[in-house]
């Protein structure tokens, strides 16, 4: 068991920095009597002596050079603890963002973190929609960004951002100038992200009561291998805007008209159900809400 104190160690500290312990007691707010009390206490429980006394000043000792960088640093520890639960320490914040929004959305609103409070720390990790979620419910990451709707009880999503996907393909595709048709969807080739991405899920429900099942071409693990197929001739893809904007801007990709599918879905901001949000957190939500 663990007997000695902070407030012991606080005093011990303090007197070798003042030098004396009624200057200690000052500092501290404390009597010299209760000054005196917790550092003979403390070398009690070390069965040592830490100073020196030379008249009314003490000394440090070989003991006491010894304990107190050691002491020292526990106190800062305990401070950073204090501090941290009060609410006024940099955030050290946990994300797990699905692509989309990992890439396009979340350095921007970091900018703006690190621009309120330099010192605040992000660990992110950055997969779809499913990895974000598992990370959340598991208390692996404090907060999730997705693209899609949970269906895990284990977390609460909250409505964020709109987002619009669009279809793309290559500038030569034969169907670039034309709106997509249900017998164009019923024969489409698709470039489409792996199981357990939102926009994939987004896009195969769009296309279930006109089409059913999407016929895969190739199925890839991010958005940028997906744009290198497309921009390739392999097939189409359905991507979020943000997504494909510089790739549209440079004549790269073109986006197709699809009147007979909803491509609209909405981003959300997800936390465990059983959690309660560290200050930090609560500060990013504030971010991302405003």
């Amino acid at each position: 068991m663990i007997r000695l104190t902070l407030r012991e160690l606080e005093v011990f500290v303090t007197t070798a920095q003042q030098g004396g312990i009624t200057a200690a007691g000052t500092e501290l707010g404390l009597s010299q009597s209760a000054a005196s009390g917790a550092l003979a206490e403390l070398e009690r429980r070390l069965d040592v002596t830490v100073f020196d006394r030379i008249g009314r000043r003490v000394q440090l000792n070989e003991h006491g050079r010894w304990l107190l960088p050691q002491a020292e640093a526990l106190l800062a520890q305990a401070r950073e603890i204090e501090a941290r639960f009060r609410g006024d320490a940099p955030a050290r914040l946990r994300l797990a963002a699905s692509s989309t929004i990992g890439n396009r959305v979340l350095p921007e609103l970091l900018g703006v973190l690190l621009a309120e409070d330099p010192d605040s720390r992000a660990e992110i990790a950055i997969g779809n929609s499913h990895d974000a979620i598992a990370a959340v419910a598991d208390y692996r990451a404090d907060l999730g960004l997705i693209e899609g709707i949970s269906h895990d009880a284990r977390v609460i999503a909250e409505p964020w951002l709109a987002d619009e996907l669009v279809v793309v393909a290559a500038p030569a595709h034969p169907w670039a100038a034309a709106p997509l048709t249900q017998a164009m969807l019923q024969d489409a080739q698709w470039v489409l992200r792996e199981q357990g991405s939102g926009t994939r899920e987004v896009l195969e429900a769009a296309l279930a009561p006109l089409v059913g099942s999407p016929k895969v071409a190739l199925e890839l693990g991010t958005s940028e291998a997906v744009k290198g197929a497309v921009r390739a001739g392999l097939g189409l893809a359905c991507l979020s805007r943000r997504t494909v904007a510089t790739e549209l801007a440079r004549g790269e990709l073109i986006a197709l008209a699809a009147p007979s599918l909803d491509l609209t879905r909405c981003f959300y901001l997800i936390h465990a159900r059983d959690k309660v949000l560290t200050q930090g957190a609560q500060r990013f939500l504030t971010l991302c809400k405003a």
